[in-house]
């Protein structure tokens, strides 16, 4: 199990105990021991990355606990740090999450490849440069309200719900294109906070940020969404604004493909955002809540099954420990009854989730010595209960990788070889016929 301890930080980061290790790495690798494995946590240090790499190779899988943006902050490279855990794919290690695994499922056009999916939108676009963003904005702003989200961004800094200030939105897409000097209305998740700028100026921003022709801009973010390209990480994302966002979001917990638990997460009033720390209520369901059968009967027998390789992960296996938040896509008005049943995906997230009952173990500024053992007894048991059935999940793979179906060349000749054993045991043949035959059939 692979860490990371940022000297520079307090504690070394926001996620450790003061043991040094993250608060949730302790249930994570008992869990694996549980399932009959030995785990042992490491810290990746970048001044002996080859070394640590050297040894990672003596391992058959490797569980990776690294907070987003550590290793740069710690004087690592997270780029060569990536490379080298593709290297250790290719040498037939598991990596979980992988380096791929990460960025298709972390990164926002993710929602175009599940488009076509029961958990998408069909009218879900990504943008990779001005030229298409200036195309496609121009015309989905004028058909419907729209959630525009920036790839980098964290806890809904570069998200925007926009609306037409004129409300002069178009009976179908393409019959018309917003002109430049439009007004727009937005809002951001990070905060809820509210802006007014016109098409022209928002476009702006997204493409160079804070200049003389993008206006001025209140929010925390700089902008330049597309900077770098689609290689770098540049992009947005261009989804439907479904109204009964403001009636909340349901976050799936999901352990491979075991939903744990769903979290109702409803926005303050007046908010649309159930970001943490905007004064959302949040309320708990265990997985076979009557209220969303239909969409778990989805998402579990439909959707998952080709989720990676909707995800262009053909090769991979589901994260052990991950997130889908979903959305009512009903287009009714927030309040009344649907006459729809479909939720949709807004987001997936497999980088590093924390598990949220180990919270009393990272340190704090009033808390500097807390530790795994200031875990609440209910809490550590259910943090004991992932853990372990992570384990479980974990020894699944990895046998099921030790005993893969053979090549079709190498079914034949064990097809082959078991004709052979039935002919001797019915006693059609002699051994010594059978020899002969095993002879010629391995050429020896």
């Amino acid at each position: 199990l692979v860490q990371f301890y940022v000297p520079s930080q307090p504690f070394g980061g926001s996620d450790k105990s003061a043991s040094g290790h993250r608060y949730d790495s302790l249930p994570i690798a008992n869990g694996m021991i549980a399932s009959g494995m030995s785990c042992q946590l490491l810290h990746y240090v970048p001044s002996e990355h080859d070394t640590f790499f050297k040894v990672l190779e003596g391992f058959d899988a490797i569980i990776v606990r690294c907070n987003p943006g550590q290793i740069n902050a710690g004087g690592g490279d997270q780029m060569k740090f990536d490379d080298s855990m593709r290297a250790l794919q290719k040498k037939g290690l598991q990596v979980w999450p992988s380096p791929d695994v990460m960025m298709n499922m972390g990164a926002k056009d993710a929602l175009c490849k599940i488009a076509d999916l029961e958990i998408g939108l069909p009218d879900t676009l990504a943008y990779y440069s001005k030229e298409a963003l200036d195309e496609g904005f121009k015309k989905t702003m004028a058909f419907q309200p729209r959630v525009i989200k920036q790839n980098r961004g964290s806890s809904g800094e570069g998200i925007w719900i926009i609306k037409l200030k004129s409300g002069n939105y178009c009976s179908n897409f393409g019959d018309r294109s917003c002109a430049d000097d439009e007004v727009l209305e937005l809002m951001e998740a990070c905060d809820n906070h509210a802006e007014t700028h016109t098409v022209a100026e928002f476009l702006e921003f997204c493409v160079n940020g804070r200049t003389s022709q993008s206006g001025k801009w209140d929010t925390v973010g700089t902008g330049k969404y597309l900077e770098g390209g689609k290689v770098a990480g540049g992009q947005l994302v261009d989804q439907r604004f479904c109204p009964r966002i403001v009636e909340g979001e349901l976050r799936m917990n999901m352990i491979g493909d075991t939903c744990t638990g769903i979290i109702h997460k409803k926005p303050k009033a007046g908010g649309i955002s159930a970001v943490g720390g905007t004064g959302s209520i949040y309320t708990y369901y265990a997985p076979d809540a009557p209220e969303f059968e239909n969409l778990m009967a989805d998402f579990s027998g439909k959707n998952l099954p080709t989720l990676m390789a909707n995800l262009d992960l053909h090769n991979e296996p589901l994260p052990l420990w991950w997130t889908a938040d979903f959305i009512n896509s009903d287009p009714g008005t927030p309040g009344t009854p649907c006459t729809i049943d479909k939720w949709i995906v807004g987001e997936f997230n497999c980088s590093c989730v924390g598990i949220s009952k180990c919270a009393a173990a990272y340190c704090q500024a009033d808390s500097p010595n807390a530790s795994f053992f200031d875990i609440p007894v209910k809490d550590l048991m259910e943090a004991t209960y992932l853990g372990n059935l992570m384990g479980q999940k974990a020894a699944g793979i990895l046998n099921a990788c030790n005993t893969k179906a053979p090549s079709p060349a190498a079914a034949k000749i064990i097809n082959r070889i078991e004709a052979v054993k039935s002919a001797v045991t019915m006693g059609v043949l002699s051994k010594e016929e059978a020899g002969s035959m095993m002879a010629k059939l391995f050429d020896v």
